[in-house]
C-alpha cells in the first residue's frame, strides 16, 4: 500500500486526483498505475485501469491470476470490472469511497453471486492516510479556487 500512496501523491504533483495503485505477484510489484484522466483525456485513465495494463504487459497475459491489486481509494464499478476479467485474486484497498465505491459503500460488486469471477477484498488498509491525500488534494484545490 506504501508503494500506491507514493503513486497517489505522484498523481496529486501531476494534478489529478490522487490515486494509486500496485499489482503484486509473488510479493513482487508487477504493475503500477496513478490516476491520470485529466492529463490523458481518458475517462477510464485510472490507476487500477493503468496498474492492471502495466501488469499485464509485464507478464504478457492479459490474466492476471494469483495476482493482488493494492490502491488507496475504493475501486469503482469500470475497475473492478476490469479487475474481474483479468482474475485478479485479491484486492486491497485504502479509503472508502462513499460516492462511487464499488467494494461496498455504494455497491459491493464482489458480493455478487451472479458474476463469474469473484475476489477476496479487505479494505480500511492504511484508510486514514490515504483519505488524507485525497481530502488534502481537495483542500488545496479548493483553496487555490478561491484565490483566483
Amino acid at each position: 500500500m506504501r508503494a500506491a500512496l507514493d503513486l497517489a501523491r505522484q498523481a496529486a504533483r501531476a494534478g489529478e486526483v490522487p490515486v494509486g495503485a500496485v499489482v503484486v505477484k509473488d510479493g513482487e510489484i508487477v504493475g503500477r498505475g496513478s490516476n491520470a484522466p485529466i492529463s490523458r483525456h481518458d475517462p477510464s485513465a485510472h490507476a487500477e485501469i493503468a496498474a492492471l495494463r502495466d501488469a499485464a504487459q509485464h507478464l504478457g497475459n492479459y490474466r492476471l491470476v494469483g495476482c493482488e491489486l493494492f490502491v488507496t481509494l475504493e475501486p469503482c464499478v469500470m475497475c473492478v470490472g476490469a479487475m474481474f476479467h483479468a482474475r485478479i485474486s485479491r484486492v486491497v484497498f485504502g479509503a472508502h469511497d462513499p460516492k462511487t465505491g464499488a467494494a461496498g459503500s455504494v455497491f459491493n460488486l464482489f458480493a455478487e453471486t451472479r458474476l463469474n469471477h469473484h475476489a477476496r477484498i479487505h479494505g480500511g488498509v492504511l484508510a486514514e492516510e490515504c483519505g488524507s491525500v485525497l481530502s488534502d488534494f481537495f483542500a488545496m484545490r479548493r483553496a487555490q479556487q478561491k484565490a483566483s
